[in-house]
């Protein structure tokens, strides 16, 4: 039940965030809830594949595609006002979603007996995935792909879920608190992995 929680927290935060980006960058209606429903779902949704499951099992998240439906609308409604100070939110709401998509991906692979680079694979896909895809969709270039450390939180919750399979709900607690706080630390510190070292003429 608690697992199940943060999983639709995840949920809304990325909905939000898609649905956030999309209004920035003037999508129409229509653009916004796929835009916000690609940021949700998306990553999981290529996890499945990967990990042998059917892409199908996202029409079985009921809950979870209400949970991306009103957060999307809530978020449309809001005044604009509101959202030009909501924008401050968009990292933290981001954050979130990582964490709890992260969390979610590993816990998928354990779930199928897989080795602990699947888990990291999975965790990594489920975590940002939906982000890359978002940021394609709205003409960004991804920072995930160039130089932010975005991904390397995501992976390490998979490794360390990977590690110990039969991690209990207070250590995933933990654990999803943690990859939110290195996400805003990075963020706040504008911490980078290395540029490409060779520079070819």
């Amino acid at each position: 039940m608690i697992w199940d929680i943060f999983s639709y927290i995840g949920i809304a935060a990325f909905a939000i965030s898609g649905a956030m980006m999309a209004i920035e960058e003037e999508y129409d209606l229509f653009g916004v809830y796929v835009l916000g429903f690609i940021t949700t779902f998306g990553g999981g949704v290529v996890r499945n594949i990967l990990i042998g499951l059917p892409a199908s099992l996202l029409w079985e998240q009921n809950i979870g595609i209400y949970t991306a439906l009103i957060a999307i609308t809530l978020t449309i409604i809001t005044p604009t006002l509101w959202f030009h100070k909501w924008k401050r939110w968009l990292v933290f709401f981001d954050a979130i979603g990582l964490s709890a998509f992260s969390i979610q991906g590993a816990l998928f692979a354990v779930d199928q007996h897989l080795s602990i680079h699947a888990v990291v694979v999975a965790s990594t896909l489920t975590g940002i995935g939906g982000g890359l895809i978002r940021d394609i969709l709205a003409g960004r270039k991804p920072l995930l792909l160039k130089e932010d450390v975005y991904a390397v939180w995501s992976m390490l919750s998979g490794f360390i879920i990977g590690l110990h399979t039969k991690i209990t709900d207070i250590e995933l607690f933990f654990l999803f608190i943690l990859v939110i706080m290195l996400r805003m630390i990075s963020v706040h510190y504008q911490l980078k992995l290395p540029l490409k070292i060779m520079k070819y003429k």
